[in-house]
């Protein structure tokens, strides 16, 4: 049975996702932030640590290790000679490197060709806004490589707004001009694309965070249908690391099993991760004590203290069908 029918319930089937991400020793970014949410929700999920650090860069230390391209095909290597290379799933994050980034993608067309079901899901990590203002803090020519071999391959994409209009070279000021970049970035191979963030002003007003969802998929008789929704998820007031990497982790195990209703799979994840966020600002805080601003190792993601919330997340946050 493929792995995305009968997707109700826990994967029927051993469903076997390869994340190739960053690791590190204390807190939750990259593969520490994707393992732990996919196993609890009943993934086997086989980790490709793409650098080893002591822990994320925003601290004002970190050592460690960077894994390079040829080492990343040495471990592919490896399981393909004990012909342990078949997957459901490929998730990719942060990566700095271009000659990495291209090896993956020969990865994920190797993979593809051992399972046509396959379903790669990138979250093209290049920059974000600060007050309005874009900038990258990957290196620029990651740009290319992302725009013309990485999506065409990835089936599910979750850049946030900036990243989006990097990727199909458009701005966008308005919903409307958000779902023709999402088309665009359709008709460049994704069959799912989520805008995890954005400026537009949410109807609900300045306290929530926009969300858009875009599902294109192919009927048997060539028809294209597209759902989209929107989700609108209250801000909360402090700077986390690695929510993008959670974000796509969860998107990843709940498209698996609502294949059909992104709507709902959104619900499930950004309910989930306001869950996490509240709960990791309430106890940041209460570390920091009162009236002092939480550091980096008070703002790690509460990540083992949410597992129920991750298995089964009490819907806080509905999305509009657009």
């Amino acid at each position: 049975a493929g792995g995305r029918r009968g997707a109700a319930m826990e994967p029927e089937r051993e469903c076997r996702v390869l994340s190739i991400q960053s690791h590190v020793v204390r807190g939750y970014v990259g593969n520490k932030a994707a393992t732990f949410p996919l196993q609890v929700l009943g993934f086997e999920v086989d980790t490709v640590n793409s650098v080893q650090f002591s822990n994320h860069t925003g601290y004002a230390h970190w050592k460690g290790q960077v894994l390079n391209s040829d080492e990343l095909h040495e471990l592919y290597e490896g399981l393909k000679l004990n012909k342990v290379n078949r997957y459901d799933y490929v998730l990719t994050g942060y990566t700095r490197d271009t000659s990495f980034l291209a090896m993956v993608v020969d990865i994920v067309q190797e993979l593809k060709q051992q399972n046509s079901n396959l379903v790669y899901v990138c979250d093209p990590v290049m920059g974000d806004k600060w007050n309005g203002e874009g900038s990258m803090y990957v290196p620029k020519d990651l740009l290319p490589v992302y725009r013309d071999k990485v999506v065409p391959v990835a089936d599910i994409i979750t850049p946030n707004q900036f990243e989006a209009e990097l990727l199909t070279g458009r701005k966008i000021q308005t919903e409307k001009e958000a779902l023709e970049v999402m088309d665009m970035l359709h008709a460049m191979g994704p069959e799912t694309v989520v805008i995890t963030s954005s400026d537009l002003q949410a109807p609900l007003g300045n306290d929530y965070l926009i969300a858009l969802g875009s599902h294109r998929k192919t009927k048997a008789d060539g028809t294209k249908v597209t759902q989209r929704i929107r989700v609108e998820s209250p801000k909360v007031d402090a700077v986390f690391v690695g929510t993008g990497d959670l974000f796509a982790a969860m998107l990843l195990a709940w498209t698996h099993k609502h294949p059909n209703n992104l709507k709902v799979a959104c619900e499930k994840t950004v309910s989930a991760m306001q869950h996490v966020l509240q709960r990791t600002i309430k106890s940041a805080k209460a570390q920091a004590g009162e009236g002092n601003k939480p550091n980096s190792a008070h703002l790690e993601l509460r990540m083992v203290q949410s597992k129920k919330d991750i298995e089964n997340p009490e819907i806080i946050v509905k999305a509009t069908v657009l």
